[in-house]
């Protein structure tokens, strides 16, 4: 699930990688079993590497880690969501095509 560019996130670093973070973060919550959260796994990876140096890339296994998709309403996998100053500033659920990402993406940073 997590490439060399996506930093594989858990509550134990989230401070840190997160919400700490001098950079926007995407953090995508996802788990093996959900086929859809598999087919944006390499979207995922690619956007990491894209804007790699100006944006964060994470990944959170849901199964793993149920207490931090809680604490941020994920019921729904895929569900990707932007951080800016450690505050969530957009949510995308369920797979949604690269193109879509990136002009999201492009927005936040804009």
């Amino acid at each position: 699930m997590v490439s060399e560019h996506v930093v594989s996130l858990a509550s134990g670093n989230w401070q840190d990688e997160v919400a700490n973070a001098s950079m926007p973060v995407l953090v995508d919550f996802g788990a093996a079993w959900c086929p859809p959260c598999r087919m944006l796994a390499p979207i995922i990876a690619e956007l990491a590497a894209e804007y790699q140096g100006v944006m964060k890339v994470g990944a959170v296994d849901t199964d793993a880690e149920i207490d931090l998709a809680a604490q941020y309403d994920v019921v729904s996998l895929p569900t990707v969501l932007l951080f800016k100053g450690g505050q969530v500033v957009d949510r995308v659920v369920g797979f949604t095509p690269k193109a879509a990402l990136k002009k999201r993406l492009d927005e936040l940073l804009g």
